[in-house]
């Protein structure tokens, strides 16, 4: 269930609010994750929800976090974007509707997504500190 917004306003930075809740789209090479080599889970910024795996992530030069596949599948809605004069496919949290990117049929997996994420959607859980942080379950991504 999605907090309210006044909540959500004092707990996130004005641009993780802008990014999940007025589907915002941050910079690209000027935001916090696109250069990321650490291992580690990202999760939902409002929810905590794991959504993506450094083991998982690559550099598709476009400025943003990217990623192949997300960890769990059901936690990402996809949805129709019509904006910018554009049709794109959204990426959602299942959990908190965050806005979190868009997914394009441009990568390098085996199912040729490319997900283009944004780092104000998600927080970063280094794998050293997986346990501490209650995501044990997702040590073994990284045996």
């Amino acid at each position: 269930m999605a907090e309210n917004k006044d909540a959500l306003k004092k707990k996130l930075t004005s641009m993780q609010y802008h990014v999940t809740q007025e589907n915002g789209t941050e910079p690209p090479f000027k935001n916090e994750y696109y250069d990321n080599t650490e291992e580690g889970i990202y999760v939902d910024v409002v929810s905590g929800k794991p959504l993506f795996s450094s083991t998982d992530q690559y550099d598709a030069g476009c400025g943003w976090p990217s990623f192949t596949k997300p960890i769990v599948d059901e936690e990402v809605l996809e949805k129709e974007d019509r904006s910018h004069f554009m049709v794109r496919t959204e990426v959602r949290s299942k959990e908190a509707d965050s806005h979190l990117g868009h997914v394009f049929p441009d990568g390098p997996g085996p199912d040729g997504l490319r997900y283009c994420i944004n780092s104000a959607a998600l927080k970063f859980i280094p794998k050293e500190k997986l346990a501490e942080e209650g995501y044990e379950v997702y040590e073994k991504l990284f045996d």
